[in-house]
């Protein structure tokens, strides 16, 4: 009783008031005393009254009224046989998760279970079930659903549970499966049946379901001139009539021996067991007011999953892009169902931490259930890269956040990218956002310092959300503005930190290491999670792509070429071709190149060819077909985007530098290879110096030093035959007895043409045409 002090009147009788006081607070203890032996009513007696002079609280009332008119919040899960730790932890998990949503949502909460037929072991239901009526989830309603028979120990899954909804023709009971059960297994689910979780049961009915031997009545018990039916056996009867009550009718519905099984029609017509009966599953949306959304069972829970970690370690950059693409494939390949992301990274590019978040979101097409693990930090890129996951867990002291866009000029200064060019960022964590059910203003304040962001209650259903102040009016009253986030403030980049993650519903929760982690996704303990490391091929990648490397190779590749025009062999073509293969290679594989860069060469080359051997001179294809090799070369080096126009710039000043660095080293190394080359003795004889005059003065005619003559052929500079097919500019020329595979230095020359040898290195004979009178 509330007491209420008042003011007296002028004209007050004490005694008088004093006595209808004492006869009102009688009154209210009388009409709300209950009999401690009394068993509850079959069907949920009507609400008693207020007594007279109570007083409720109106912020009370208000906030429970209002609490029934949000929408609930749902979620559904199937309790597969057997029931083992892996069903345990899901359902757990997934409880636990509704009850954190309904304590900060501030609405109403269901957990649907799906119960599977089949056996399980005693001790793995009955955990469960005393789970499920534990105070630790006392927010959240569970809802068992028996869409078909079930028996034997998966019932007391059943019975834990606040409501159970079957199907008409399904049936429930004989735990014992038509034995009864153990004496300390009864006693454990007869304690479950007495904290009444579920108002349709009582001990005597669970009681039945336990053992055969158990007859079960209906009895109608008279008390103080009102009836109520309740399910006995016959020994509470016979304590019932003992302590003075009146059964005026008794209803058997379950003989002696019967195994206690009661299908959901039966159930329901004696006001039993189940609340709800129903022919499909759809239907429980319309029953309790849920999303159908929320009967759709999230995949990759079972304990067959096939579960892969990928470390995101290092600068998010093109070729760690490549390198994570490649083992998602890999994990693919191997039916993966969940990939852990364990991302702990400062950041990189902010194209290709795009492009990986991007590719993370897509795996939810196939099926995949992708989580991002932040043990310390995922900050500028590596967060965006996170936000594409599915779940996002932090470590107790795992920070996400602060993915501003910064540019380096080329002084080395850094500054931030004027946000207008950012458009197209703002839009990719706009759909992240959307696509993972996460507040898009939350995402955009991670890269927007200006953004200030609100809490934000929906007026009707009292849902909490963050929305930016546009936002807020653009909802035309739907969003009741609240305080502001106070890590949005002006001229902060949005950071947050491990709960406060989970509180701004950008993380699912916050684990103390992957143990835990393993735990809350449900995946046995005896799985060992080991990141896919490196094959000899991703090692290889990254080492190719080294700057370093990389001017090497095109140093080999080009010096080689430059050496094959004096040898003329072959071999050092093939070289030069194999190193620009590799380099090729390298950079697809590292991300960087397509197959437009590899096309672009390969067109390069034919269009020197075709100048070389079919079109004369040194023309428009010559040098077309240099500047399509060089601009190849650049294209591979690096990627470019229309995001960061500034970082594109310094990209194409390294790409250019990587290529003009090995191209003035050749230079260098083609003076000593003229120098020296030709005093090799081995090579002596192949490769040939300058020629040098016959007489002093003579400008004309010149002749091939003895000691460099070619004896085996014996062509030497000066000496002259006949074209024994056109040259354009190659083709084949007879000097004496010997016909030799020739080249022009300028324009076509006609069979039967006289011709002289101005050059001649290894096997490459260059000549010119003379007049006909010589």
């Amino acid at each position: 009783m509330v007491c209420e002090l008042r003011p007296a009147t002028n004209r007050c009788n004490f005694p008088q008031a004093l006595l209808a006081s004492l006869i009102m607070c009688l009154l209210g203890m009388l009409s709300t005393s209950v009999r401690a032996d009394e068993k509850p009513a079959l069907k949920p007696a009507p609400a008693a009254e207020e007594p007279a002079g109570e007083v409720v609280e109106e912020g009370a009332a208000d906030e429970k009224k209002e609490k029934a008119n949000k929408t609930p919040l749902a979620l559904y899960v199937t309790v597969r046989s057997p029931v083992d730790d892996s069903i345990f932890r899901n359902v757990r998990n997934t409880a636990l998760k509704l009850q954190e949503l309904a304590r900060v949502e501030n609405r109403p909460a269901f957990l649907i279970l799906e119960i599977r037929a089949g056996q399980s072991e005693f001790y793995q239901v009955h955990g469960l079930a005393k789970f499920l009526t534990s105070s630790k989830i006392d927010r959240v309603t569970t809802i068992a659903w028996v869409p078909e028979t079930v028996t034997g120990n998966n019932v007391v899954v059943a019975l834990g549970c606040q409501e159970i909804v079957m199907h008409p023709d399904a049936e429930l009971g004989d735990i014992g499966r038509g034995k009864p059960v153990e004496p300390d297994e009864e006693q454990l689910v007869l304690s479950l049946a007495e904290k009444r979780h579920n108002l349709r049961l009582n001990r005597d009915l669970v009681l039945g379901m336990l053992n055969p031997q158990v007859s079960l009545l209906v009895a109608t018990v008279e008390k103080d001139g009102m009836t109520e039916k309740r399910v006995v056996t016959e020994q509470q009867a016979k304590v019932l009539r003992d302590n003075g009550l009146a059964i005026t009718d008794v209803e058997v519905i379950k003989d002696k021996g019967q195994r206690g099984l009661f299908s959901g029609r039966e159930a329901r017509e004696l006001g039993i067991l189940v609340s709800h009966t129903i022919d499909s599953q759809p239907e429980l949306a319309n029953l309790y007011g849920i999303d159908p959304q929320s009967l759709r069972e999230k995949h990759g829970q079972g304990e067959s999953s096939v579960v892969k970690l990928i470390d995101v370690t290092d600068i998010i950059d093109p070729v760690l892009e490549a390198f994570i693409q490649r083992q998602i494939d890999r994990a693919l390949a191997e039916n993966a169902e969940i990939i852990i992301f364990r991302i702990e990274s400062p950041g990189g590019y902010l194209m290709s931490g795009t492009n990986l978040a991007n590719m993370i979101a897509d795996l939810e097409e196939k099926n995949v259930r992708t989580v991002a693990y932040v043990p310390d930090h995922a900050i500028s890129s590596a967060a965006i890269t996170a936000l594409g996951c599915d779940e996002i867990y932090m470590g107790p002291d795992g920070q996400i956040g602060d993915a501003g866009v910064i540019r380096q000029e080329f002084d080395g200064a850094f500054e931030r990218v004027p946000e207008k060019l950012l458009s197209p960022l703002r839009q990719t964590l706009i759909s992240l956002a959307e696509r993972k059910k996460r507040p898009p203003a939350i995402l955009e304040a991670m890269s927007f310092k200006d953004l200030e962001v609100f809490q934000v209650t929906h007026r009707e259903t009292g849902r909490v959300w963050y929305l930016t102040e546009a936002d807020i009016e653009k909802s035309n009253g739907e969003w009741i503005k609240g305080p502001i986030v106070p890590e949005s403030a002006k001229g902060l980049l949005l950071t947050l930190q491990d709960d406060r993650a989970v509180e701004l519903k950008i993380a699912a929760g916050v684990v103390n290491d992957l143990d835990d982690l393993k735990d809350r996704l449900n995946i046995p303990a005896d799985v060992e999670l080991d990141a896919v490391g490196r094959t000899w091929v991703d090692s290889l990648i990254y080492l190719l792509n080294d700057p370093f490397i990389t001017g090497f190779l095109l140093f080999v590749a080009i010096i080689c070429i430059y050496i094959e025009l004096h040898f003329m062999v072959g071999i050092f073509g093939i070289c030069s071709a194999l190193c620009f293969g590799i380099f090729f290679w390298s950079r697809y594989l590292g991300g960087t190149a397509t197959g437009l860069e590899i096309v672009l060469f390969m067109m390069g080359i034919a269009c020197i060819l075709m100048e070389i051997f079919v079109i004369p001179g040194f023309g428009v294809f010559g040098v077309s077909g240099g500047l399509l090799m060089v601009l190849s070369l650049i294209l591979a080096s690096e990627t470019f985007n229309n995001i960061e126009p500034e970082v594109n710039s310094q990209k194409f000043v390294e790409a250019v530098t990587i290529l003009l660095v090995p191209l003035a080293a050749v230079i260098v190394s083609s003076m000593f290879i003229n120098k020296y080359l030709p005093q090799i003795p081995l090579l002596r004889h192949i490769v040939l110096v300058p020629p040098i005059r016959k007489h002093a003065g003579d400008t004309d005619t010149l002749q091939l030093r003895p000691d460099l003559a070619d004896g085996k052929s014996g062509l030497f500079v000066g000496k002259q035959g006949v074209a024994t097919t056109i040259l354009r500019p190659s083709g084949k020329a007879r000097f004496e007895n010997e016909l030799v595979d020739v080249v022009t230095q300028g324009p076509y020359i006609a069979a039967k043409s006289p011709v002289e040898i101005i050059e001649v290195r290894g096997r490459r004979v260059v000549v010119r045409s003379l007049p006909e009178s010589t």
